[in-house]
């Protein structure tokens, strides 16, 4: 299990607790939306005693079916060495067993880059319509306060944001503590509740949600995609698995989170029972009135919690599509010397920062945010339940009818809700598609356009068999000191080779060709770190592995270099890099905007130097100029 070396020491209790704080804020707050947007939302519908309890039957058994059974007793078997999430299940799903068609290969690719494009616009909008949605608590207490509801999320998101840089870490401890808090408060609020209408809890009768289908046909239909949002938050329990193990994750949720929802959710539609007024904010409407407003400050700090798991999970992502290749170097700050998954992405944040902050002016309530929001969420467990099919076909060795069997059944149950988001997009959810359809161009186009980059570099290149060969018979000058050549390629001659002996006549009496390739594996241990392989006349090529979770670092593979037999005096050593300026052509390959936007990326990116913890004076860098 690869978790954070903070969390390893930890009793089962306290993993299970800190758990709480981490993965379960985001599913954990929906129900200060949810039932509201089923009777008062854009897509609601009419407040009667059987569209109450059949909407209270339907979110009860979806719960049950996607969170207890598809996520808890399915999806998290299937840990990448520990790790989950759409990228790390992609990698498992296309990895293992015996080779696939390259379409298949190609199209599992394509819904890894897809889910993870879709994290980036949930990102985005959980921030928004958490935060919002709590603060808009202060309109139920009184409406003399409404003109603030906008001032006060803005700066709470602001606030967010910029402690971002400072990491987690100071204030972790707390997360579990104040989420649990929250979750018993809302338990007890919905026992109240419950108590009073006891009849609510008909809903638990699968019968109740069927008829409540059948009967209102289209209308339940359309209600599904506000339904779906007691569900938004599911993807994070498989995503965080690294973080706590599957077993703390599966405590927290059975013993006291499920609980604490479902008692909350048929609170609320027992209110409505009693009345339809209530329906403008059932959550806060079953407050007392001298709880409101302690109410509505655990609220905000419970949606906070919940919007920094998914902004650090925005971080993750970014760092494992940089590893795997989808996405140029960026910036990476590592916020904590104990917790090796508590990172800092500049540009991610402020880009999360500037759309979250634009969201909340331009949808002005959590209504009109709830629009757009669970469109992102239900595509990716679609996505998730496609790659979980490979996963049991290939990887658990299913019989084939038993994989096609459970991957129908989930997909019954995905598809609906997909199909009834998909009803938003008029109202907003056209911004998860668009935020999804970007990001995944960027990602697509930074892979192949790194595909057609290493094309023509072995097409300018010569084996490196060649390259000895011809040392061999002109026996040129050797000079004192060790180079050391970072190159993508684990064959051929690297051109800042080549080129540095065409124009300097000279060669150094050591040669380290060093590649660093990601493995699809979370992390690679230190000890199959390198692999070594001496071509003779004192050249050596180095093959440095990582997993998609691992920070590159030169300065380790050379130490682990020098553990393996290959000395190499890190601060004597010169580094050789090639400076590529990357020219878009009418040359087969991609289309011409693509190729410029990939040139864009390249000339952006972040240096070598820095990404690699590269000595920047003793750094070479040796332009070469490459048209694809």
């Amino acid at each position: 299990m690869n978790k954070d070396h903070s969390t390893q020491s930890l009793s089962p209790l306290k993993l299970a607790l800190a758990a709480i704080g981490v993965v379960f804020g985001d599913i954990g707050t929906s129900p200060l939306y949810a039932v509201r947007e089923c009777f008062f939302g854009a897509h609601s519908i009419a407040v009667n005693d059987a569209n109450v309890l059949g909407v209270m039957s339907v979110i009860f058994w979806a719960i049950f079916l996607s969170i207890s059974v598809k996520y808890m007793h399915y999806v998290m078997h299937a840990d990448n060495r520990g790790e989950g999430g759409t990228m790390s299940l992609m990698a498992l799903a296309s990895r293992r067993g015996a080779a696939l068609p390259q379409r298949v290969t190609w199209g599992l690719s394509l819904l890894g880059i897809l889910g993870a494009s879709l994290l980036y616009a949930d990102g985005m909008l959980t921030p928004a319509i958490s935060v919002l949605s709590a603060v808009e608590g202060l309109e139920v207490a009184t409406p003399l306060l409404s003109p603030w509801i906008l001032p006060i999320t803005v700066a709470i998101l602001v606030v967010l944001f910029l402690f971002q840089r400072h990491g987690t870490a100071r204030i972790g401890a707390v997360f579990g503590p104040v989420v649990t808090v929250w979750f018993v408060v809302i338990s007890i609020l919905g026992l109240r509740s419950i108590a009073q209408t006891p009849a609510v809890l008909s809903a638990i009768n699968p019968a109740v949600g069927f008829s409540f289908l059948w009967n209102e046909g289209w209308e339940a239909f359309i209600v599904l995609g506000s339904v779906f949002l007691a569900l938004t938050g599911g993807e994070a329990l498989y995503a965080d698995m690294g973080h706590f193990g599957r077993s703390p994750i599966m405590r927290s949720w059975f013993w006291i989170v499920s609980p604490a929802l479902l008692l909350n959710y048929f609170g609320q539609t027992a209110l409505l029972l009693r009345g339809p007024v209530a329906s403008q904010n059932p959550f806060f409407a079953l407050v007392p009135n001298g709880g409101l407003y302690p109410m509505i400050a655990l609220a905000t700090a419970t949606t906070v919690i919940a919007s920094q798991a998914v902004i650090t999970g925005a971080f993750s992502v970014t760092r494992q599509a940089i590893q795997l290749g989808y996405l140029p170097r960026f910036e990476i700050r590592h916020t904590s010397s104990h917790a090796i998954g508590q990172i800092y992405v500049p540009r991610i944040n402020w880009l999360l920062l500037i759309m979250t902050v634009a969201l909340v002016l331009f949808f002005q309530t959590s209504s009109n945010l709830a629009s757009a929001y669970g469109l992102a969420v239900a595509t990716d467990m679609v996505i998730t339940t496609i790659l979980m099919f490979f996963v049991t076909w290939r990887l658990w060795q299913w019989p084939l009818f038993l994989c096609l069997l459970a991957t129908s059944l989930l997909l019954v149950m995905d598809l609906s809700f997909l199909g009834a988001n998909l009803l938003k997009v008029a109202n907003g959810g056209w911004f998860p598609l668009i935020v999804a359809a970007s990001i995944f161009n960027i990602m697509a186009t930074w892979h192949r356009g790194r595909e057609l980059l290493s094309a023509r570099l072995r097409e300018k290149s010569m084996s490196l068999g060649d390259f000895i060969s011809s040392l061999k018979d002109n026996n040129p000058r050797r000079v004192p000191g060790t180079a050391v050549f970072l190159t993508g390629a684990s064959k051929g001659t690297p051109l800042p080779l080549l080129h540095n002996f065409q124009h300097n006549k000279v060669i150094h009496e050591k040669v380290i060709l060093v590649t660093i390739v990601t493995e699809p594996v979370p992390s690679v241990p230190l000890e199959e770190r390198v692999t070594i392989t001496d071509r003779g006349e004192n050249i050596f090529r180095v093959v440095a592995s990582y997993g998609f979770m691992d920070s590159p670092s030169i300065r380790e593979v050379l130490r682990a270099c020098a553990q393996a037999g290959l000395a190499i005096d890190m601060d004597h050593a010169s580094f050789f890099l090639g400076k590529e300026t990357i020219l878009a052509t009418k040359r087969p390959g991609m289309a011409i905007w693509r190729e410029k936007l990939f040139a864009f990326m390249s000339r952006n990116a972040q240096r070598a130097t820095a990404f690699y913890h590269i000595p920047p004076n003793q750094v070479f860098e040796i332009g070469l100029q490459i048209d694809i």
